[in-house]
């Protein structure tokens, strides 16, 4: 053991190990890893080990396909034999909406080019895992792409290969404390003696929350018990020349692969158990939870239904073992806001699927400043301090759990953690029949609806499809009003405000009094942010964007901090409501005694105003395509606000709308937004923001990367869509199709009730992205006929929306 490293990795668990190897193939050698026994002694030793692509986040689902192709790899770079079985797996479904879900992930497989995978009929399934009963299957999705391996074997083999490049792998002994530096290195106390590490990552598995602790951040991940048990031989299985295909069954919450010449079943129970929430003790080793059969029961005798060889089969083995979650069930990976140099990989609950992905990403974000792929769907800071609360944390990761193999509608508004943080004007918001989602702990409207109302849980157009409507067109005819209590605020001021704006932003900044749209680019020219820049005058700015982006922008801001500047979060002090369509300025007007005119309050411009007793910040912009006012108050006058403007419109046709008809709203503008149309994965030319990029003011953070790119020409280019469909949209990732040839994907989709027509945003190849081209995208896993179609259908010169 050294004195100093560049980076010290503490964890010997699998991702802890592939952290390692990442980080010596992109060529740092002087790295360590630090555990506090054995490799593998935590969760690793004990994982069933299966790995498959499949993931609702297709970011992620990419990182895994990764993850399994690099096996080989690593074995022979290592020498070590990991035990890999590539035996296929298939998920299996019973349920005809299942079924449609399953079509509709196969489509997404495409997108992300993932192309081992295939839908398969009963009978292909039963040749498959020749043990299931298909009484009731409806179809399964395939992929050859998937299997299990020997746990042990495959984290040795990570820390063999990264050991050949020049890493040293210390054991048995402990981290007691982490101290950070002056000079942003961290003292890592170990029971050995102290280390000094330019960099500190936790892989800390079972004992992540600790390792946190240690370095003050509370981390939003707690362990879970998870049962699956191995059998004696099983007859079948004995008989058979070749093993058999890993079988999930999705509707019984139960996965199998063979095992030697029995096989191993997991189950994933709806009556979850907690262990150990604040991490487990740290003498914990290589041990085992006594199994908990009567808790688990209901779903082993679903699983006795769908593989009936169980029934007469000797348990070898039962496993009851503690694996970390998080309250969305993806890892936790990047940089900590306000911790220089401390970096997390953790919660990791599969790791076999996701452990290289994680590894790869976050040896690249280390090295090079940021990681190729988009993976905000791991990111830390994809949560803010409220997840780590531990009621919270306890509904969400039980939520999680109970739901791992049970399908999440893209309409279903899930119930744990909630409601946490509420708008002012919720109870009467609430009273008006408000249906609640959220986003970051805030509860956020979808839509109004009569009281009683339910809305059915579909991938096609729900029982909510007119009233979504019926909000969408009373815009376009009269006004709408939305809160935008779920937009960001941060209040940027000091002397250095304006410089520092000026590098941030790739827009030329606005005058005083004016608004303007606002790229924000990470050196490489990708996207950080689609932001709108508010000069308030007298030297204070705004940037405004989505809310539960929050600690992602303020990490960022953090990491481009300049001189005689400060840059405030207030988005829970400030709140308001967007007030938008032909009508807006009528009510508008009723409410203050200021000139609201089109000539006193322009498109684009801002201004303080009285509205009613509110003191408000008022901008001019609708990303409804309409005349709009977005209102900000303090977040204590949010109720009474609301109250004035419906006074004020209640003859003029004023009504409360969600943000899904403000969805169907902006796809009729061909207005895209962040984490659809723009991504960290995305440059400003392929997604047509390099429409509001000043080139020419001088420099700013990406402009070398976008000026290459404006000279070079991209290969896609974003399109709007219009699509035959019937009874369903587009949501997003699904293919798109040309004569038999994916030429790109669906970015988000909806139905367009002002035009009347099913439409979509989409990234497609530059040579099949011309207006009129007939194409076709998958539609809840049905080909469907489309073109592409003018820019904003709606009000294409913009005139509604700058009357």
């Amino acid at each position: 053991m050294k004195s100093h490293y560049r980076a010290v990795v503490i964890g010997g668990g699998v991702v802890g190990a592939s952290v390692l190897y990442h980080l010596t193939r992109f060529g740092w050698s002087d790295v360590a890893l630090i555990e506090r026994a054995e490799l593998t002694a935590g969760s690793t030793w004990h994982a069933a080990a299966g790995f498959h692509a499949l993931n609702a986040d297709p970011n992620v689902a990419a990182l895994q396909d990764y993850t399994i192709n690099l096996y080989r790899e690593i074995e022979a770079e290592s020498g070590q034999n990991i035990g890999l079985h590539m035996t296929g797996g298939v998920n299996i479904a019973s349920d005809p909406q299942r079924w449609e879900w399953l079509k509709s992930a196969w489509a997404v497989f495409q997108s992300v080019g993932i192309e081992t995978a295939r839908l398969v009929t009963p009978d292909e399934i039963k040749e498959i895992c020749p043990i299931v009963d298909v009484t009731g299957v409806l179809g399964g999705l395939h992929d050859s792409n998937e299997g299990h391996l020997d746990p042990y074997g495959t984290t040795h083999a990570y820390a063999g290969a990264a050991k050949k490049r020049g890493a040293e792998i210390i054991l048995r002994n402990r981290v007691v404390e982490l101290r950070s530096r002056a000079d942003g290195h961290w003292d890592v106390v170990t029971e050995q003696g102290t280390i000094i590490a330019e960099h500190v990552v936790n892989a800390g598995g079972l004992w992540a929350k600790q390792l946190g602790h240690m370095a003050g951040v509370d981390l939003p991940v707690t362990p879970m018990e998870h049962h699956y048990f191995i059998t004696e031989d099983i007859p079948e299985i004995a008989a058979l020349d070749r093993e058999i295909g890993i079988a999930v069954d999705l509707d019984g919450f139960s996965y199998l692969r063979q095992e030697r010449k029995g096989v191993l079943l997991g189950v994933y129970e709806q009556n979850p158990k907690h262990w150990n929430m604040d991490g487990a003790p740290w003498d914990y080793g290589i041990e085992l939870i006594p199994e908990d059969i009567d808790r688990i029961s209901p779903e082993l005798a679903k699983a006795h239904e769908r593989f009936p060889c169980l029934a007469t089969a000797g348990i070898r083995k039962w496993v009851n073992g503690a694996f970390t979650f998080t309250p969305d069930g993806n890892p936790i990976v990047g940089p900590v806001r306000g911790l220089k140099n401390y970096w997390v990989a953790c919660g990791v609950m599969a790791g076999f699927s996701q452990g290289g992905g994680v590894g790869k990403s976050l040896a690249e974000w280390m090295i090079y400043g940021e990681p190729q792929a988009d993976i905000f769907g791991m990111d830390i800071a994809r949560y803010g301090a409220f997840a780590a609360n531990r009621e919270y944390l306890k509904q969400t990761t039980r939520q999680f759990y109970s739901r791992r193999f049970v399908m999440t509608f893209p309409n279903e508004r899930l119930p744990a953690g909630r409601p946490l943080k509420r708008p002012g004007a919720y109870d009467g918001m609430s009273a008006a029949g408000c249906e609640w989602t959220a986003s970051w702990g805030l509860e956020i409207p979808a839509y109004f609806a009569p009281m009683g109302f339910r809305e059915n849980t579909t991938l096609k157009r729900s029982n909510a499809f007119d009233i979504v409507g019926d909000e969408a067109l009373q815009v376009r005819r009269a006004a709408g009003l939305v809160d935008i209590s779920a937009y960001s605020r941060y209040a940027v001021s000091g002397p250095g405000a304006h410089a520092w704006l000026d590098r941030l932003l790739a827009c030329r900044l606005p005058k005083a009094g004016q608004a303007r749209l606002a790229p924000m680019l990470g050196p490489d020219g990708r996207l950080k942010g689609d932001l709108t820049v508010i000069n308030w005058g007298g030297g204070d700015h705004w940037l405004m964007g989505s809310y539960y982006l929050r600690e992602f922008h303020m990490r960022w801001f953090d990491s481009q901090a300049g001189e005689s500047v400060t840059v405030t979060d207030i988005s829970d002090a400030m709140s308001g409501f967007l007030l938008t369509g032909p009508n807006a300025r009528k009510i508008l007007e009723r409410t203050t005694h200021q000139d609201v005119s089109a000539a006193a309050l322009p498109f684009m411009a801002c201004g303080a105003f009285d509205i009613g007793m509110v003191q408000a910040c008022v901008a001019r912009l609708s990303i409804a395509g309409e005349l709009g006012f977005e209102i900000s108050c303090p977040a204590t006058m949010h109720a009474t606000l609301r109250h004035t403007l419906l006074a004020a419109g209640e003859d003029l046709g004023l009504a409360e709308i969600g943000y899904y008809a403000l969805n169907a709203l902006r796809l009729e503008k061909s207005f895209g937004i962040w984490s659809r149309e723009f991504t960290q994965g995305y440059t400003p030319g392929q997604t047509g923001l390099d429409r509001f990029i000043a080139f020419d003011k001088g420099d700013f953070v990406g402009r070398e990367a976008a000026l290459r790119e404006r000279q070079a020409g991209t290969s896609q280019r974003m399109v709007t869509l219009e699509i035959d469909a019937h009874d369903a949209d587009a949501s997003g990732f699904e293919p798109v199709w040309r004569d038999g040839r994916r030429v790109g994907f669906v970015t988000s989709g909806g139905f367009g009730y002002t035009i009347g027509k099913s439409v979509a945003l989409a990234l497609v190849d530059d040579d099949f992205a011309e207006e009129g081209t007939a194409l076709s995208v998958h539609i809840v896993g049905v080909e469907r006929p489309a073109r592409i179609i003018a820019a904003s259908p709606y009000d294409p010169s913009g005139k509604a929306m700058r009357q």
